[in-house]
């Protein structure tokens, strides 16, 4: 209803603008312009789409301003630019005025619902929520092991004279050296890693030299044959592990923080916890944040084993009472590679697919399949990998998480997080599709060349794209990829959850993958950190600052004092909304640095004034002491904010925390406070000296 209302008095505006258009010739083009831009507030409100109308609604006011026979057209402009700039700011900011001041200010809830900036109190203030996660570092473990059982194949593939050079040694090698070796990194034992040397192979190869290679975080025992041998990872090793996870854990999560905007969260260690308290008291938010902080965001890419069918025997021999409930072995038809001539070969293998059941959440299904998984035997080098499905309703055509289906995966991630330079969330360009999204990936130069040579050694094979050990996608590789870019195509195909969760892995594979998984151990709601007293003196104090100020420009140069204080008020308006916009969250300190941007807002009007008064003192008319005035002073206005812009742009690249939302908030402030010191206060005292006030301009500044 309100969007047909809306939609209809945009078209009696564009009506109302033609109309004028051909009575006034000199301006035609101007309000056929705002004619224009109102059709398309128009057509946007009827479709809700609320930003595309709000963006065009103002650009017919700024049409619309333009179009008037008032001073000039330069002012007019100006003008219509100040005013536009404002209206935005309360568009975005109406929200949280209508929080911030307890309905006293309202918003209506046609405007609350589309309008999701928010500008929240911060823990000081209101408190927010209490998370408390223990870090998983016998996981770090485990990965540190298995870094090492790598670099030991590698290491013995060379020993027994079936590789050289200092490229990782290709699957086919692999293969030959378990005919010789059997090197094994036990799942139930995270710090061990155990080789046998099989009979007809000489045990005295993995001689000291090659254990030297080892010997720093790995102590070793030896059987009495001398063909068994033992790993294990050194206590000071352990410690150093445990103690580097909890720590980066710690800087990524803040560094996620961060990107979500301005929350100034506090995000602290005890032990082997972290602590993230985030202000706050929206739900929505705080189920995001937690998404965000727990997802691990490992990335891994793995070569599909579709060579050799490990379900098939498995489906043969199932005995039905033994299986999870509603479990089907299901056959696909799978590429293998190129035969000798290049044509691509095909196979047709097993896998297994395991339906959700009604009202069952999918983390329960994907932890019912793996532990039948963890029954099975289990092959050398190899694992299982388990893929998301959906399915889409025919009447709604919206999409439902149906189950999990099985993969055959090498253990060894050949590409991984670490060779990852960038990560951007990116619609569909390709025309072939209406609202798609990816995430396109830049690589490392050594992730480039990593990824050109196994996409060259595996063309017609699948490659699985693999984030917190779920396969997101296993693509065919068609051709070996250069360029060091790739892309993870969303699984779903409804656009709404594609553009989700290709923003929350485009922001997750920015900050890194923690070092290991957490486990939410502990959640609170938390009240203010400051006590009722504290934060009542703190905003007595900064109202009575600013007032100070205000008063005093208002007092010593008069009616320019009350355009100083103008342009200064705007300036604090603006700031608030920007920061809205963010979605900050507004502390005490806070407060303090808006009360401190008022007396630095004031000192470029001080300089725009002093300069005035000079020419009036030396007999200039009002109009040219103003236009002198400001040329004057804006080099000096103009330097002293760029040196404020430069510590503000450092602190931001080097700060994290509330460091760095002090210095968003300072780059605000000076953007903010040069636009209303030299823009907004110009079209007042132009409207003083040149329009309908100009008779009385005397330009009187105390």
């Amino acid at each position: 209803m309100v969007n047909n209302v809306v939609s209809i008095t945009f078209c009696a505006l564009a009506v109302l603008w033609i109309v004028a258009g051909l009575l006034r010739k000199p301006k035609r083009a101007v309000l056929f312009t705002a004619a224009a831009f109102a059709l398309g507030a128009a057509a946007a409100a009827h479709y809700d789409a609320f930003w595309p109308m709000a963006s065009f609604g103002l650009l017919m006011l700024w049409m619309a301003i333009l179009g008037a026979k008032f001073i000039d057209t330069n002012w007019l402009a100006r003008a219509g630019l100040v005013l536009v700039v404002a209206l935005t700011g309360f568009l975005v900011l109406w929200p949280s005025l209508d929080v911030m001041s307890d309905g006293r200010i309202p918003c209506p809830r046609w405007i609350e619902q589309r309008v999701h900036f928010r500008l929240t109190k911060g823990l000081d203030l209101s408190g927010g929520l209490r998370l408390v996660y223990n870090v998983d570092v016998d996981e770090a473990i485990k990965d540190k092991r298995d870094r090492y059982y790598e670099d030991m194949k590698a290491e013995l593939a060379k020993v027994y004279g079936l590789h050289e050079g200092t490229d990782r040694p290709s699957e086919a090698t692999y293969v030959k050296l378990r005919e010789k070796v059997e090197i094994e990194a036990p799942r139930r034992e995270p710090n061990v890693i155990r080789i046998v040397v099989k009979d007809g192979s000489d045990p005295g190869k993995i001689d000291a030299r090659f254990i030297s290679n080892f010997q720093a975080d790995l102590s070793y025992t030896r059987s009495p044959d001398q063909r068994s041998l033992a790993f294990t990872i050194r206590d000071r090793t352990e410690t150093a592990i445990r103690q580097s996870a909890v720590g980066q854990a710690r800087e990524i999560i803040l560094r996620r923080v961060d990107e979500l905007g301005l929350r100034e969260a506090a995000v602290s260690t005890r032990d082997e916890d972290i602590i993230v308290e985030v202000p706050g008291n929206r739900q929505a938010d705080f189920d995001m944040i937690r998404e965000i902080i727990s997802s691990t965001a490992r990335l891994e890419f793995k070569i599909l084993d579709d060579d050799q069918d490990y379900f098939g025997p498995l489906a043969k021999a199932a005995k039905g009472e033994s299986l999870p409930e509603g479990l089907e072995f299901r056959q696909e038809v799978a590429p293998v590679g190129v035969d000798d001539g290049g044509e691509p070969k095909t196979k047709t293998n097993t896998f297994v697919y395991l339906p959700r059941k009604d009202k069952e959440d999918s983390k329960d299904t994907l932890k019912r399949l793996k532990e039948w998984v963890a029954t099975l035997p289990t092959l050398p080098d190899r694992e299982v990998g388990f893929q998301l499905m959906r399915e889409t309703d025919p009447d709604t055509l919206k999409e439902s998480e149906s189950g999990y289906r099985t993969f055959l995966l090498r253990s060894r991630a050949d590409i991984t997080g670490d060779m990852i330079r960038d990560a951007v969330a990116m619609p569909d360009q390709s025309g072939q599709g209406m609202g798609g999204w990816h995430v396109a990936l830049t690589f490392t130069d050594q992730g480039g060349r990593v990824f050109e040579q196994i996409t060259g050694a595996n063309t017609k094979r699948r490659f699985a794209i693999i984030l917190d050990n779920r396969i997101e996608s296993a693509p065919v590789i068609q051709t070996r990829i250069a360029g060091g870019h790739a892309q993870i195509t969303m699984g779903s195909g409804d656009p709404d959850i594609q553009i989700k969760d290709s923003r929350k892995l485009e922001l997750v594979l920015r900050s890194g993958a923690l070092p290991a998984p957490i486990t939410p151990s502990n959640e609170q709601r938390i009240g203010p950190t400051l006590g009722a007293d504290s934060i009542k003196s703190g905003f007595h104090g900064a109202l009575l600052g600013s007032g100070v100020v205000i008063l005093f420009m208002l007092f010593y140069y008069k009616r320019a004092g009350l355009i100083a204080d103008v342009a200064v008020i705007l300036n604090m308006f603006l700031q608030l909304a920007i920061l809205a916009s963010f979605g900050a969250s507004m502390t005490l300190p806070g407060i303090m640095g808006l009360a401190l941007t008022v007396g630095m807002g004031v000192d470029a009007n001080v300089l725009i004034n002093e300069r005035i008064r000079d020419e009036i003192k030396e007999g200039k008319s009002p109009r040219a002491a103003v236009e002198i005035g400001y040329s004057r002073a804006f080099t000096a206005i103009l330097d002293g904010h760029i040196t404020t812009l430069i510590s503000g742009v450092v602190l931001a690249q080097y700060g994290t925390g509330p460091v760095k939302g002090f210095a968003v908030t300072l780059i605000v402030g000076v953007a903010a406070s040069l636009f209303t010191g030299v823009v907004v206060s110009r079209v007042l005292f132009d409207l003083w000296t040149r329009g309908f006030m100009a008779r009385d301009a005397k330009l009187d500044l105390g």
